[in-house]
Parts: C-alpha cells; sequence; structure tokens
C-alpha cells in the first residue's frame, strides 16, 4: 500500500527565555529593557540572559500506509501531541517535512476546531467546511452526528456553554462521521463516561475496518492493543521504537525505565539450591517459544513455568512446583506435579529432567507477580518453601484482558478470567 502520511527528519522547537520568563515582550517591557540597556554600564551580554530552546520533537522520520490504526504511546512530554498538531496543520515545523494525503479530522484537546461563540449545529457544519465538504455532504451525515454525540438537546447552544464531556462527544462524532481519510486522536478515552468511550472504541474499529487511516495516542494499553497494528514509542521528542509487535512494546512501556524482569533463575548465578534428592539447575518462566520472560505478557497469551533438576534419589514423595504471589504478598495459588490423579504425575528419573506447566491465558489479572520454586518430601518437609525460598522469578501480566470494549482496565482482584456466557429459558420445577 502506498504512504498516505510521509515525515521526513520532523522537528519541532520551541523558545524559552533564559528567565523562565515567556518568550515575547509587550511594548511597555520593551521600552523599559532598552532603557536599563542605555544606562546600564555592563556588556550587553551580561545584561540579557541568552535565550534558550527546546525540542519537542528532533529527527522523527516515518510512513504510514493507507488503512493502517498506529498507536503512538510515550510519557508526558514525550512529543505526542505535538506531532498530531504538526501532522493535523495547526502548528508548523521547525525543520523537516510532513507530506500528508487526504483530508484529516482531528480531535486534540477539547474543544479544538470549534468556535466557542457558534452554537453546535453550527460547529458542525464549520467542521464539515474546513474538511472541504459541501452543505449537502455534511446535512446527509448531520442526523448520525447529533445522535452519536448525544447532545441533540443542547444542538442551539454556544459551544462555550458545553462542559468538557459534551464538548469532547461532539468533536469525536464530527471526526468519526465526517469521515476524513485519516483520523488524529488525542487520548479520547480519557473524558466522558464509560458508555460513550465504549462507542468511542467501536466507531474507531469501525473507521480503521473501511480502509481509513487512524493515528491513535492513549496511555491506555489496552485499548492500544486492542485497536492497533503498529506503535510508535516517542521518548524525548523521538522515535524510541517503531514495531508492529504491539502487545510486546505495550508490555515494554508498561515496565517502564525500571529495566527488565527477572524471568529466570540460575544456579550457576544464583545461589546453588542442593539436597540429597535433587539439585535445582535452573527456574524459568517461559513463553510460547520457550523464550524466557523478562518482559511483561498479556493476559490473553499463556506462560510455563520450566524446573530443570538433576535427581539423585528417587521417592514417591518427591514434589516439584510453584507459587505465584501477588504484589500485596498474598499467594495467589499453587501448582505441583503431584496435583492431578497419581497415573498422571510426571515420571521422574535419575540424572537430568525438565518439568513445566502452562499458566493459562485469561487467569491472572494485571499486575506484577513472585513466583516461587516449590519443592518437598510430602507430608516430610520443604527443600524449597514459597514465601521464603530464595529460588524465585517475576511475571507481569499487561494488558490483553479481553476483547470486549467494556473490559480495558484492570478490574479488582488477582484473577481475570473470561468466562463464556450463554442465555436460555429455563423451566421451573414441578
Amino acid at each position: 500500500m502506498s504512504a498516505i502520511i510521509t515525515v521526513d527528519n520532523l522537528g519541532k522547537q520551541y523558545a524559552l527565555s533564559g528567565t523562565g520568563a515567556p518568550a515575547y515582550a509587550t511594548l511597555r517591557e520593551s521600552l523599559a529593557d532598552a532603557a536599563r540597556r542605555l544606562f546600564s554600564r555592563a556588556p550587553a551580554t551580561e545584561q540579557k540572559e541568552a535565550a534558550r530552546s527546546f525540542w519537542a520533537l528532533r529527527n522523527v522520520s516515518f510512513d504510514v500506509a493507507e488503512g493502517e490504526v498506529v498507536g503512538i504511546v510515550g510519557r508526558n512530554g514525550a512529543g505526542k501531541s505535538t506531532l498530531l498538531k504538526v501532522l493535523s496543520r495547526i502548528t508548523a515545523p521547525s525543520e523537516g517535512t510532513a507530506r500528508i494525503r487526504g483530508r484529516v479530522g482531528s480531535l486534540l484537546e477539547v474543544g479544538t476546531g470549534f468556535h466557542p461563540e457558534l452554537s453546535g449545529r453550527e460547529n458542525i457544519y464549520f467542521n464539515g467546511a474546513i474538511l472541504g465538504l459541501r452543505k449537502h455532504e455534511i446535512r446527509a451525515r448531520f442526523d448520525e452526528i447529533v445522535e452519536f454525540s448525544g447532545v441533540g438537546d443542547f444542538l442551539d447552544i454556544p459551544i462555550k456553554r458545553y462542559s468538557s464531556g459534551m464538548k469532547m462527544r461532539l468533536a469525536f462524532s464530527v471526526a468519526a462521521h465526517l469521515e476524513p481519510e485519516i483520523m488524529v486522536v488525542d487520548e479520547v478515552l480519557a473524558v466522558g463516561d464509560a458508555d460513550f468511550q465504549k462507542k468511542c472504541l467501536g466507531k474507531m474499529k469501525d473507521v480503521a475496518n473501511s480502509g481509513r487511516t487512524v493515528l491513535f495516542v492513549s496511555h491506555n494499553m489496552n485499548a492500544v492493543m486492542q485497536l492497533c497494528s503498529r506503535v510508535l514509542w516517542l521518548e524525548r521528542g523521538s522515535i524510541r521504537e517503531d514495531t508492529r509487535a504491539v502487545h510486546e512494546v505495550c508490555g515494554r512501556y508498561l515496565l517502564g525505565s525500571g529495566g527488565a524482569l527477572k524471568g529466570a533463575y540460575i544456579t550457576a548465578e544464583d545461589s546453588p539450591l542442593d539436597s540429597e534428592y535433587f539439585s535445582l539447575r535452573s527456574f524459568r518462566v517461559v513463553d510460547a517459544e520457550g523464550s524466557t520472560l523478562d518482559q511483561p505478557t498479556p493476559n490473553d497469551r499463556p506462560a510455563t513455568v520450566e524446573i530443570e533438576v538433576d535427581i539423585h534419589r528417587l521417592s514417591p514423595l518427591l514434589n516439584f512446583g510453584f507459587a505465584v504471589i501477588d504484589e500485596q504478598g498474598q499467594q495467589v495459588f499453587w501448582s505441583v506435579t503431584t496435583d492431578r490423579a497419581e497415573h498422571e504425575w510426571p515420571s521422574l528419573s535419575l540424572g537430568r529432567n525438565k518439568l513445566y506447566a502452562q499458566i493459562p491465558p485469561h487467569l491472572l489479572n494485571e499486575g506484577k507477580y513472585r513466583v516461587d520454586f516449590f519443592a518437598s518430601l510430602h507430608g516430610q518437609g520443604w527443600f524449597s518453601e514459597p514465601g521464603s525460598t530464595s529460588a524465585h522469578v517475576q511475571l507481569q501480566i499487561a494488558g490483553g484482558l479481553s476483547p470486549s470494549p467494556y473490559w480495558r482496565s484492570r478490574r479488582p482482584g488477582s484473577a481475570a478470567p473470561v468466562l463464556t456466557w450463554h442465555a436460555g429459558s429455563t423451566r421451573e420445577s414441578d
């Protein structure tokens, strides 16, 4: 597909005064400053501190193909909103270029693109005219816009009297229904009630499925994972990552700068755990490909706990397993090799053994967990007791909770199962 957006070496610089005052002055301030310079004996370089500058964006380059849905993530101040303003032609870049083919419908700060003195009705036509639509084209979509926004009772009063939520509802409805080729949305899910947020998410899915291009800025990683096929991660005004591995990059973003998770306990590096029955070689949490999970993983993917031991002495009482402990120190569950019927226990042998069990998808809620190595002689004593063992690893669940538009953020509790519900009639007993 051809590129509908091409950004090449884009930069946006803002001027800041050296004193922290605004980088502009009134006529009165300019005259007073000139008088001070005239009567001062100090050199000009000492009379006035040099102006400083701040690069909100620097060396940003990327292409977006027609029909792509791109999530833009980053901490506050990373340059996300500035990038959208440049692409929406609200502000001009200081360097580089941004080439855009097609109409852009922008939903940035609350009220952007609205004239405060005009009514809601007039602003719908005003925005349509900005997008280059004729009056009859706007009229054909007018009823849908009003119905979706839910502000029909207030359509003929000035926008300046709307609440921020009402402005956002109308702005999103206008941007989505006037069918621009490119839709630019900045944190729409941060405003409005849950029902409106659900409608927004559903509408953006419809827009994406219709082949239009969407740029979506959000701090809600679950929404990004539901909507986007690609993610740009901005950091300090530059692109840190540009990837289609949406779940992985969202997980790394949620982890932040705290470094990688400890997904493996290796006895060559950590303290050894030896007994007359066995020696622990490694204890890991791995993904479906067998790679150590040292980054967050979504709720909708399995994680496998892998134990590698050298067994020196066999016993039917020998147990291995793990315990999952949440951030509050509560043990969420245990899983042990002897949990099932005896004929289903894994067969252990002298020498090297690799044991593994899968934590199924849609079990653990979002959050960080400690996974402790479990080893005991059943009913006789511990080799490695959950809660006190040195053999433990970390697991973080982030995102992937559910495809439901109602379930985008963490619910209470340690478990987050997605159960199947059915509807049907029941017959009362006699």
